[in-house]
């Protein structure tokens, strides 16, 4: 979206349309529930668990710090990574809301 246009939406919307973007990948959601099965790694371990090549796992995880849904810190010559709990739970909060509105509507469709 163009920088222009963003002052067109609250930021409630722009949080949420941008943590829907950092889980609009499977590759994305792997990332996730690894980091929260294991609680932190480093981007050589993801490669080696999903398989797939380090650069593209590297993309993945800048989009994810990103939209603030991971962190990572510096611990030799590795990255390690590992989920942001104050942004798990603002997006959890966000998503449980936006999913909320929906499911308390009565209008049937059409």
């Amino acid at each position: 979206m163009g920088a222009s246009k963003t002052e067109l939406f609250s930021k409630s919307e722009l949080k949420l349309a941008s943590f829907a973007k950092a889980l609009a990948h499977p590759a994305r959601i792997a990332i996730l529930k690894l980091l929260l099965k294991k609680q932190q790694c480093i981007c050589g371990d993801l490669v080696n668990e999903i398989q797939l090549a380090q650069s593209t796992i590297s993309q993945h995880l800048n989009e994810l710090k990103k939209a603030g849904i991971i962190q990572g810190t510096i611990e030799g010559p590795a990255v390690c990574y590992c989920i942001d709990p104050k942004e798990w739970s603002s997006m959890s909060e966000i998503l449980g809301k936006f999913i909320g509105t929906a499911q308390k509507s009565k209008n049937n469709c059409c």
